[in-house]
């Protein structure tokens, strides 16, 4: 039962919540009052807090925790049976301890911030830009950090997508097994690209796979709600 709503828990809400964030965030290429606005009108959401504890946070720790204790009791044997599948029992186990670190660290960067040191919400592009821009010998690390991170959760709630729908026995022939892998594989591939496309937004300032008249369509759009830019 625990492992049922483990997998359940990683799709709703865990990953409606995670393709939430990344559109909203993906906001930011429109331009910061358009980004801003949308965190704000999430901000004036009614009953948020609950919302936030009980419809994220809760659901968040206890798969975030008990997936830890299922990837470190996994028995995995892809080395003597070298099928794909095995291999991708590894990636999973694997991706989620990188996913259950990066996001941790994600939520004390900015949720921790602001509930316990009073970061303001209209600060989050200001960070962001900041913190993804910078380097180290010419490097920027933090954003290859939050790409990697991004790539990580990616894999993990695509390819547990297609462990829901085995392990649930919605695909229950290898046609629909196959048709589910190439699905939720192309799943996967445009979250991180959403994702990888604000990173390199944030860090290099540099748009890609938006045209130019969505970005002034989105700051004409702030521009009458907000009554000019700020």
């Amino acid at each position: 039962m625990l492992k049922k709503l483990h997998s359940l828990s990683g799709i709703v809400p865990v990953g409606v919540f995670f393709i939430e964030h990344l559109w909203t965030n993906s906001k930011a290429l429109q331009g910061e009052e358009v980004f801003t606005q949308a965190v704000a009108d999430i901000q004036g959401l009614p009953y948020l807090p609950l919302i936030e504890v009980f419809g994220i946070f809760i659901p968040l720790a206890f798969h975030a925790i008990y997936g830890v204790v299922l990837a470190l009791s996994a028995k995995p044997n892809a080395m003597a049976y070298r099928y794909a599948r095995n291999w991708l029992y590894i990636l999973q186990r694997a991706s989620g301890l990188v996913a259950f670190v990066f996001i941790g660290w994600h939520l004390y960067e900015y949720r921790i911030q602001k509930w316990l040191f009073g970061m303001r919400y209209d600060a989050f592009y200001g960070t962001l830009s900041a913190h993804l821009s910078s380097t180290t010998a010419s490097v920027p690390w933090l954003a290859l950090v939050y790409l990697f991170g991004v790539l990580a959760v990616s894999f993990h709630f695509a390819n547990g997508i297609w462990g829901v729908l085995f392990s649930w026995g919605i695909t229950v022939t290898r046609a629909s097994q196959r048709r589910s892998a190439y699905a939720c594989a192309a799943l996967g591939v445009a979250l991180f690209l959403l994702g990888a496309n604000t990173v390199l937004f944030f860090a290099t300032g540099s748009r890609f796979y938006l045209p130019n008249d969505v970005v002034t369509k989105g700051q004409a759009a702030a521009c009458g709600s907000t009554g000019g830019v700020r």
